[in-house]
């Protein structure tokens, strides 16, 4: 089985393990959601969150590059291997984070109001649960990861579901990057940068004031035109400093 298999069926897993642990935290943890509603914390129309996917490809990486780091002493070994977990970690959403916001003009977190944040992207506290994340995949998912594996390659024919997810991935992504380009161009257009939780909380009042069902799994699908409930949010997003 070659590896690029592996990190296929490893992304599809964090996607959509991750998009559920994501939906948990916002209804019973997050303080942004004092009224305890169900979240979507997606993007796409499917439940899943590419950025979960990426952090569990290099979490199973790093796991597997263990003998690789030269201390004998196992306390200072698995210190060093969780380390580097939390900063890859922290890079991935670092990335995520800037790309969202420098190109597309949006910003999916907002952690501006957390000690030690840069520029509201990463942060200590985050990346003190990015760390205690790779210490649980570590001890407790790691094993099972590996064995999933290596079922996996004595049962190819799932390669096709993961196909097929894929193939549902890429259609999706496709889809929300005609609304991500909307966006953009309000957001451009306005010098403003959209924050992503306040225009899906819009869309869910609007459907709240018409007595329409807001569709969970269809977060970003609205009953009115976009741009008019941009323009009811608009004093909520940030402004752009010009060049």
């Amino acid at each position: 089985m070659t590896m690029l298999l592996q990190l296929a069926f490893l992304f599809f897993m964090g996607s959509v393990i991750g998009w559920g642990l994501e939906v948990l935290f916002r209804r019973f943890v997050s303080y942004t959601n004092p009224e305890r509603k169900w979240i979507n914390p997606g993007f796409c129309t499917g439940p899943y969150l590419p950025l979960y996917g990426f952090c569990l490809c290099a979490l199973y990486l790093i796991a597997s590059l263990e003998n690789m780091i030269p201390i004998e002493r196992s306390f200072w070994n698995k210190t060093v291997l969780f380390l580097v977990m939390t900063a890859c970690m922290t890079l991935i959403e670092y990335i995520s984070g800037v790309f969202a916001l420098k190109i597309l003009k949006v910003r999916l977190w907002d952690y501006s109001n957390e000690w030690g944040n840069l520029q509201g992207i990463i942060c200590p506290r985050f990346s003190a649960i990015w760390a205690i994340l790779g210490a649980v995949y570590y001890f407790m998912i790691h094993p099972f990861i590996k064995t999933a594996l290596i079922w996996l390659s004595h049962n190819l024919t799932f390669s096709f579901f993961i196909g097929m997810f894929f193939g549902v991935f890429f259609i999706d992504v496709a889809h929300s990057a005609q609304l991500v380009a909307k966006l953009k161009k309000f957001a451009e257009e306005n010098n403003v940068i959209v924050r992503y939780e306040t225009f899906k909380e819009g869309i869910r009042t609007s459907y709240t004031a018409s007595a329409k069902k807001y569709r969970f799994f269809r977060p970003l699908h609205s009953n009115r035109p976009l741009p008019d409930i941009l323009k009811d949010i608009r004093d909520s997003f940030e402004h752009r400093k010009k060049n």
